[in-house]
Parts: C-alpha cells; sequence; structure tokens
C-alpha cells in the first residue's frame, strides 16, 4: 500500500511514533528533509542533495549531506542546521550516504567513496564499473571529530548495527554484496563477506543494496534499488525472502507497529508492507 505519494527520490525513513516520519527527497530539484504523514508534508530544510538520516537520542537530526557541499549537518526539528563535518583523518567525506548509531553512542557513516558528480557523468548501464573508494567514518558527536575505520569498499551504501552490536553491517550497491566488520571498542576488524544479494533470475541491468535496518526478528531487511524488493537475509548470510515493492526503486527501510515502511524512487512514494 503506498502511504505517502507524490515524493521525488525518497530516502532515509525514519518513524517519529505518532504516525509521522522523517524522510528525504533527494530529487536536486527538491534537496528536502520533510515531516510526512498519510495526507500531508512538511518541509524541514532544503539543504542541496540530503541522502542518509539518523536522529539521536536528544532528538538532534543527523543528515548525511551528498553535495552542496559533502558533509554531515547537525539539524533540529525546526528545520535549523549547520555543517557540522567535512571530513575525518584528513580525508575529505566524498558522498555521505548513510549513517547508525553504535551501541558506544557513536555515529558511524558511510560514504560511496566517489565524487556525486563524476557518477552522473556515466550512463547508468556503465555505472557499475565505476572505480569508488567506499569507506566507514566513527563521529565523535560531542567531540567534533571523524575517524577513518574503512575504506575500500565498491559504493558503500546501507549501514546497520546487528542486534547484539558485534558485527556492523554495510551494504555495497555497486557489487550487491553484504559485508560486516566485528565491531569492539568503536574499532572494526577485517571485514568479511556475508552475501550478495542480487537476485539472479532478475534481467543483468544496473542495481545493487541500498539502506537496511535490522527487525525484530533478528534479520536484516535490505532495499535493492532497481531491483525492485526488499531481500530479507540472515546475519549469516541466508536470504529468507524477497518482498517486491510498488516500485523498483527501494531504497531505505523502517519499522513501526509491526509494519515494514520503505521508501521507493521508482514510484515516488513512501510504501507500507505487512511483514
Amino acid at each position: 500500500m503506498i502511504f505517502h505519494p507524490g515524493l521525488m527520490n525518497p530516502e532515509a525513513p525514519i518513524p517519529l511514533g505518532d504516525g509521522a516520519f522523517l524522510l528525504v527527497e533527494m530529487h536536486e530539484s527538491r534537496g528536502w528533509v520533510c515531516e510526512v504523514r498519510k495526507d500531508s508534508k512538511r518541509v524541514l530544510a532544503k539543504t542541496g542533495r540530503p541522502n542518509g538520516l539518523a536522529m539521536g537520542p536528544d532528538g538532534t537530526i543527523w543528515v548525511c549531506e551528498s553535495m552542496n557541499p559533502p558533509s554531515l549537518l547537525r539539524m533540529t526539528m525546526d528545520g535549523k542546521y549547520e555543517q557540522f563535518l567535512r571530513e575525518g583523518d584528513g580525508v575529505e567525506f566524498l558522498f555521505p550516504n548513510d549513517a547508525v548509531f553504535g551501541p558506544d553512542g557513536a555515529l558511524y557513516m558511510s560514504d560511496s567513496g566517489i565524487y556525486r558528480p563524476n557518477i552522473m557523468k556515466v550512463p547508468p548501464e556503465q555505472r557499475r564499473n565505476m572505480p569508488t573508494d567506499g569507506r566507514v567514518f566513527r563521529i565523535d558527536t560531542k567531540k567534533r571529530t571523524a575517524s577513518l575505520l574503512a575504506r575500500g569498499l565498491y559504493f558503500a551504501n546501507g549501514i546497520a548495527f546487528a542486534p547484539d552490536g558485534r558485527h556492523l553491517y554495510v551494504s555495497t550497491t555497486n557489487e550487491g554484496n553484504l559485508y560486516r566488520f566485528p565491531f569492539k571498542d568503536g574499532r572494526l576488524a577485517e571485514r568479511q563477506l556475508v552475501a550478495n544479494l542480487l537476485d539472479p533470475v532478475k534481467e543483468p541491468r544496473f542495481r545493487g543494496c541500498d539502506g537496511m535496518k535490522f527487525g525484530k526478528d533478528g534479520n536484516l531487511y535490505v532495499a535493492m534499488v532497481w531491483q525492485g524488493d526488499v531481500t530479507v537475509v540472515t546475519e549469516e548470510g541466508k536470504i529468507v525472502r524477497r518482498i517486491p515493492t510498488h516500485g523498483d526503486g527501494p531504497t531505505n527501510v523502517c519499522f513501526w507497529q509491526e509494519k515494514l515502511y520503505v521508501t521507493d524512487q521508482g514510484v515516488g512514494a513512501l510504501e507500507v508492507h505487512d511483514i
């Protein structure tokens, strides 16, 4: 079912607990961080091209701004925001993509590792072969510093901690892989390949992993952009099922009241699915 239509390249849904959701509209004609309800929308701010969102325990909104310039923004619900960081360990952000708070209270951010204007110069059918240097940063929001924890990922995208906090999962769009990093005390050990989530029966077009969240069942729900489904996978990498979406461009997911909500740029909507 379509919960809220008329969105342009929506991403990063966050339930606010009262029937409203925070999300972004990535399309350059909008570039909005919004609050949507079933029958209404309120624009908090236009930032450029926001991509991922995370909300801190104090209600602060953290925005992965992929352009203008690539940066991490700090925002409040009244729409006021500031540029918080642009680099970590001397490495400039190129494409801040998604973020999640870790068990240690720090913010962990994926960076796809390529400047977006360079992506747009390449035809869609050739983008899988683009060179990227995807990274993972740890953000200390109190000290206003970022540390580079990992790099060399092929367009790093979705990011999520396992329920027990012992592994950090990161998806890569250009190859459709799901990786995990053993996690301890704010550090990551060497990454491990969990699974490739591309559906072998689908046509060989550009598609791959996008945003993702763990469900109450302990499984990871991964939006598969341009594949048209949310792939459900165990922590060990077994694909449990694929949930078809209304459009072919699901970008991210969240859960509220035992239902799965999906931002889908293929139909420009926030969808809701029974699970």
